[in-house]
């Protein structure tokens, strides 16, 4: 039994080139409430932090204030907006960091307290895959709002609540693709720094098309609070995997999504689309064949398959449950970063049989942008 305690997912924080901006679209776009702000007027002279909130969700998106962050500024040139930090709470911060040090793990920033008027909170710093790092949040003496340093965010929400409230409830999991071949060393990483295990896992002999094939393996804290899937592009046939494509548009390893749980996934999409937001298409093809599975399945899906056809919502299942998601179109101009949202009814797996109809969704994007290539995105290439 590891001693090593994780809470939850605590936040996920991007860097961005206009946090303001950032941080309204996706108020507007996907139901977050402007929560806490940390820049020039609460004393910070060098970022601006905006953070923005959904139930237990909270993004937080950062920008420089002044030239010459070559932090912000290089991160920003080789990947575009994306997320530099996925923050998880923990029970004793000092008993992890002591741990992965023993390891070998890479520290950014070592143990740090910071306090104000509602108490203290000790953090550190790791980094993982690429740029990202993990920053690991001891929050339990402290009552604020947020985090020191932070005030309730100036923006007036009304505006915001006049919009179809979207009712997403928690970060379900938060997915890191890998260059060819940098999966394993990855996963490996979770395991020995953090006493993570592998929860779930697929491969390309599951998971392909013509043009793309993944394998993917989710690891997860000790006591399972928290779930980071790890995807490599397997060696397709004749093109550019959507893995690949994050990979060169991104410049190396990051986070290529992030899933948000709901418990009505047919409120919330109907809301989200409401609001102005874009999701893969699916084709019909991929219903005619869900509804002759489910006609000899095991459980029963409640909601209405003609609803969830006409949303473009997938179903995967098992004998015992089933989950519900979609996936937007990217949040960014670069085909990196998108949003999974997911329901799920009694079934914990990542919709391994949706992988298909969901490469192919991809496909027909990848094609749009010029990007389903025989050759390196960065070489040119050729259209099919």
């Amino acid at each position: 039994m590891s001693n090593l305690k994780f809470v939850s997912f605590d936040h996920v924080r991007f860097y961005v080139g206009n946090a303001k901006q950032a941080a309204y679209w996706y108020c507007a776009n996907f139901g977050f409430k402007p929560f806490a702000y940390k820049g020039l007027e609460t004393g910070s002279r060098q970022v601006t932090l905006h953070a923005v909130k959904q139930d237990k969700i909270i993004f937080v998106f950062e920008n420089a204030l002044l030239p010459g962050n070559h932090d912000l500024g290089d991160h920003l040139v080789q990947h575009g907006d994306g997320v530099k930090d996925v923050a998880f709470e923990v029970d004793d911060v000092a008993t992890i960091i002591e741990y992965a040090k023993k390891q070998g793990v890479k520290v950014v920033k070592d143990i740090t307290e910071e306090s104000d008027e509602n108490g203290s909170v000790k953090y550190a710093s790791l980094q993982t895959y690429g740029d990202t790092i993990h920053t690991l949040i001891e929050r339990k003496n402290y009552k604020g709002l947020f985090l020191p340093g932070f005030k309730a965010h100036p923006q007036n929400a009304t505006f915001f609540e006049t919009l179809p409230s979207v009712g997403l409830n928690f970060l379900d999991h938060c997915v890191g693709n890998q260059p060819v071949a940098e999966m394993e060393p990855a996963v490996q990483w979770y395991e020995k720094m953090l006493q993570f295990h592998r929860f779930w896992s697929v491969d390309d002999t599951m998971i392909h098309t013509e043009y793309s094939a993944l394998n993917s393996i989710v690891m997860a804290s000790p006591d399972e609070t928290i779930k980071m899937p790890i995807n490599e592009p397997a060696v397709g046939k004749r093109a550019v995997s959507q893995i690949q494509e994050y990979i060169d548009y991104y410049g190396g390893a990051g986070v290529q999504h992030i899933a948000l749980n709901t418990k009505d996934i047919i409120s919330a999409i109907k809301s989200l689309r409401s609001r102005g937001v874009e999701f893969l298409t699916i084709p019909r093809s991929y219903y005619d064949n869900l509804r002759e599975r489910l006609s000899t399945a095991k459980i029963n899906v409640a909601e209405d398959l003609d609803i969830l056809q006409e949303l473009d919502i997938l179903v995967d299942f098992d004998d015992d449950g089933y989950l519900l998601q979609i996936f937007s179109k990217p949040c960014q101009d670069r085909p990196t970063l998108f949003i999974e949202i997911i329901q799920r009814n009694n079934h914990q797996g990542f919709g391994a049989g949706n992988f298909k109809a969901l490469f192919e969704s991809i496909e027909l994007e990848q094609n749009e942008r010029g990007n389903l290539f025989y050759e390196d995105v960065n070489k040119g290439g050729k259209r099919l």
